[in-house]
């Protein structure tokens, strides 16, 4: 049996905070604004993740209403919601996904993002599809004012 699952995050750019996407810490001169790292790639990805096993989405998980997620590491969450696709039995057949940022570019970070989500899922890198899109200047994050992300997953039962 296959399940998938659709996600998808959007943070706004502010000064002050590191810029932290797919658990790789980017140099830029703004961050992303959230009550986590606000890793919108991991975000996107652990609700694509937990759409897929139909258990609802991060905020209900990792509700940021709670201390004990305030700048939390977006990787830890991610591994979390790992061990439930484990513990129900599936295992993650592929993700895809898309970086929208109109600033910095994403495709020099993409390989490192590459090998510590595939490290933090145990799957091999051919698993994992990682896009970097712009917004061709218009919205929010074509006015460099968000970045958000995309990502779908497949899951298979063991």
């Amino acid at each position: 049996m296959y399940r998938i699952g659709l996600g998808y995050d959007i943070h706004k750019l502010t000064e002050g905070r590191e810029l932290v996407i797919g658990g790789v810490k980017i140099p830029y001169d703004k961050g992303l604004l959230g009550h986590s790292d606000a890793d919108v790639l991991i975000h996107a990805i652990i609700d694509a993740m937990l759409g897929a096993l139909a258990l609802s989405d991060i905020g209900t998980h990792f509700p940021d209403t709670d201390e004990k997620y305030k700048n939390a590491d977006s990787t830890v969450l991610l591994n979390n919601v790992y061990n439930l696709i484990k513990d129900k039995k599936y295992f993650i057949e592929n993700i895809d996904s898309n970086i929208i940022a109109q600033k910095p570019k994403m495709m020099p970070y993409i390989p490192v993002m590459k090998k510590v989500l595939c490290e933090v899922l145990d799957i091999e890198q051919e698993r994992l599809s990682i896009k970097a899109k712009t917004n061709e200047k218009m919205d929010a994050v074509g006015q460099e004012l968000a970045i958000e992300a995309h990502a779908v997953v497949l899951l298979k039962k063991v």
